[in-house]
């Protein structure tokens, strides 16, 4: 427990005011999120639809985010980022809202939709906006710590919302309704705009305005695609587990409350580990904590296919959410790192764009995987997507990434400027 509070207290010291506004919203946002928790049983217990729907619904909100993400990304440096969250989150909350009253089956799925846009939007802004104010040897940390109060919020929604169910499930959508817009108030009271102001692009004795980032030429940044490709390789292998592993556990006749039990392991540990995996991690190479974090996923996931017990099966839960605790704060530096100062809002939306390009492919493929080669099928072969991905981690990115690091440190010793003798700053 020393050791716990020890890591605590230097985990959570010396980031700025702003940054923990920025928790604070994500924290009240989560605590309230209960729309994606209870959609599949409002669905098909309330409305009576059928579980095939439930999961293209469910599927619908990925979809959602694989647009919402860039476009977040875009108006993040557009747009600022402040605008973006709050026109963000005043979204979700009416989409939350409409859930309460829509109950056509069209409906629903153009809210849910919708929804998937405007939640992935706010995502590049929030990532960017800790870019901007976090110094670059402290993001890793700032990333991991608002992971873990988006956790610790679903954690406290999911509690709160199974007790309060009885209330309804329309008065579980409003409260989460209310949440997002307390969300978007905090923003606009306390959080303030990051966005850099660029300065203009000298050519010869004219100064032009620097030039726009396109998505397509965030694309074709050889290293940040690398990134990108990878990212989605580990987010396929970890979105599995959420689909195929109530049905491995089912084939091996086991109860639904066994997986809840075992699913539930996942954020008991992100909640009360978070913090100590900071600290035994800080200071660490990115290429390193990326390609062990594969690793772990890999073994993790790989390892389901010999479990038939429900402790096997948490076992190999707590495994590949320590890799899910290293990779989500180490891949969000990486990508702020590798992002040019003015785009940082594109990087992070094309990077969240690989995220929920998986949120939507992973279920379809881990449902289809289990009903037709067999579960095995499905854990080994997340067991090689992993190893693949860090061999891709260890080869491919870790000179970019040290390079990067090191042209940062540097920047950040070098001397300033002294004045020239006249009296005007060197130029340069």
């Amino acid at each position: 427990m020393a050791t716990l509070r020890r890591a605590a207290k230097e985990t959570v010291s010396g980031l700025p005011d702003g940054f923990w506004w920025l928790w604070t919203s994500t924290l009240v946002n989560r605590t309230g999120a209960f729309v994606l928790t209870f959609l599949s049983l409002y669905l098909t217990q309330e409305l009576g639809y059928s579980a095939w729907y439930a999961g293209l619904v469910i599927a619908l909100h990925g979809l959602g985010g694989v647009a919402g993400s860039p476009l977040g990304g875009m108006l993040t440096d557009r747009w600022g980022r402040r605008p973006t969250m709050i026109a963000g989150h005043l979204g979700t909350a009416a989409g939350a809202a409409a859930l309460a009253v829509v109950t056509s089956a069209v409906g629903v799925a153009v809210v849910v939709l919708l929804m998937g846009v405007a939640m992935q939007a706010v995502r590049p802004a929030i990532g960017a906006t800790i870019a901007d104010m976090v110094p670059e040897h402290e993001r890793r940390r700032a990333y991991a710590l608002n992971y873990w109060a988006l956790n610790l919020g679903f954690a406290i929604a999911a509690l709160g919302g199974g007790a309060a169910i009885v209330f309804g499930y329309r008065t579980l959508f409003l409260v989460d309704a209310a949440a997002t817009v307390l969300c978007a108030i905090i923003v606009f009271l306390r959080l303030p705009e990051t966005r850099p102001v660029v300065p203009p692009v000298v050519k010869g004795e004219e100064a032009v305005a620097e030039a726009k980032v396109s998505l397509l030429e965030v694309l074709r940044d050889a290293p940040f695609r690398t990134l990108v490709l990878l990212n989605l390789l580990v987010c396929l292998i970890f979105t599995a587990p959420w689909v195929g592993l109530p049905l491995t556990m089912a084939g091996e006749g086991l109860e639904p409350s066994a997986y809840g039990m075992v699913i539930a392991v996942n954020g008991v540990v992100i909640v009360g580990f978070q913090l100590l995996v900071n600290k035994i991690t800080d200071r660490r190479s990115p290429a390193a904590l990326l390609t062990v974090s594969a690793l772990l996923f890999a073994a993790g996931t790989g390892a389901t296919a010999l479990a038939g017990t429900p402790l096997l099966f948490a076992v190999t839960v707590v495994v590949w959410t320590l890799g899910e605790m290293v990779h989500v704060p180490t891949n969000a530096a990486a990508t702020a790192r590798l992002a040019p100062e003015h785009a940082r809002g594109r990087y992070q939306g094309v990077m969240g764009m690989s995220w929920a390009l998986a949120g939507f492919l992973a279920p379809i493929l881990a449902g289809w995987i289990v009903d037709g080669p067999g579960p095995d099928v499905l854990w080994i072969g997340c067991g090689v997507i992993g190893c693949v991905a860090a061999a891709g981690y260890a080869t491919r990115l870790r000179r970019v990434l040290a390079d990067s690091e090191a042209s940062e440190t540097a920047a950040a010793v070098a001397p300033v400027p002294a004045p020239e003798a006249d009296g005007e700053k060197v130029s340069g």
